[in-house]
């Protein structure tokens, strides 16, 4: 059974998903590759339903969290995440995993972890942006880090504006933790 809900943040709107045991997906609502999750569970998504917040630990916590998030302070725990795709994409979201609060890596430095990993002389950065712009969980997973070879702001699903807000936040909050 996956039980949705949506929190409302001061960025938008934001669709949170999860199972019994995890996160399975956070999105600002209308974002690029946004999730085919149904509000009302019903028709041929029988197994999806959609819970207030406070009936689902999962969501509970993951609220909390982006209670603390969106306050400029970094979360000093992690809900449980669950994350599915192919190989490529969960190396990536990995990584993704491992940038520090208020820091950002390049497309380019993901690239040359994922060549190394995989023994090869290169990665493709396009290939490593499609990845992130598929990352299911926003935010706790947090592909907005990513930044262009330059530093630019570059492919956000969420939007440009989204993520240039969620990097001020970590920014301002970098010393302060929950």
């Amino acid at each position: 059974m996956i039980c949705t809900d949506t929190y409302a943040s001061p960025l938008g709107e934001i669709t949170l998903a999860a199972d019994g045991q995890a996160l399975t997906g956070l999105w600002f609502v209308g974002q690029k590759y946004y999730a085919n999750i149904p509000k009302n569970g019903r028709n041929d998504h029988a197994d999806v339903e959609n819970r207030p917040l406070a009936s689902h630990p999962i969501l509970r916590q993951t609220a909390g969290w982006l209670d603390i998030y969106f306050s400029g302070r970094e979360p000093d725990f992690m809900p449980p995440v669950f994350l599915n795709g192919s190989p490529f994409q969960m190396a990536v979201w990995e990584i993704l995993k491992t940038i520090p609060y208020g820091q950002t890596m390049t497309y380019k430095e993901i690239a040359a972890r994922i060549a190394l990993q995989r023994g090869i002389s290169r990665m493709s950065a396009q290939a490593v942006g499609g990845a992130v712009g598929h990352n299911p969980i926003s935010i706790i997973v947090p592909c907005h880090r990513v930044v262009g070879a330059d530093g630019s702001l570059t492919g956000y699903a969420g939007g440009i504006d989204k993520k240039r807000e969620l990097l001020k936040i970590e920014s301002s909050g970098q010393k302060s933790h929950a």
